[in-house]
């Protein structure tokens, strides 16, 4: 029997909530919160990358995302430079390094709890499925 569409939908959408909820709250241990290390790591992946690379790398829109790259510069962990023409590069400073390091460990810990119930095989299935999905 086919699973019903939309509680499949619902099913995937708390699975992720509750693995963002966790991050949150752990992250904050670092002085970080899920939205900010998630753009450390999308600076650290491209770094020099735009502010509309970065909001489509983080799944927000520009303005978010500059509200979010200004937080984070005011913080010191982010720094904002001058690229070709009006193009604003960004690059990670030494402590927004720290906090991404620090941030990756959290996640481990977190996503091994999370994803703890499945097997390997399990957790290589549904990551197929998703991408495929994605595509």
């Amino acid at each position: 029997m086919a699973a019903d569409l939309q509680i499949l939908g619902r099913a995937v959408k708390a699975a992720q909530y509750r693995q963002h909820r966790t991050l949150d709250s752990r992250l904050a241990s670092v002085g970080s919160t899920l939205a900010q290390w998630d753009a450390l790591r999308a600076v650290a992946r491209t770094p020099g990358a735009s502010a509309r690379e970065l909001a489509a790398a983080t799944f927000q829109t520009e303005q978010a995302f500059g509200t979010l790259a200004g937080r984070l510069a005011t913080q010191g962990l982010l720094e904002r430079r001058p690229g070709h023409g009006r193009r604003i590069e960004h690059h990670l400073t030494a402590q927004g390094e720290r906090v991404l390091t620090a941030g990756h460990a959290i996640a481990d810990e977190v996503l091994a709890e999370c994803f703890g119930a499945l097997s390997d095989a399990e957790r290589d299935t549904l990551l197929g499925l998703l991408r495929k999905i994605e595509q």
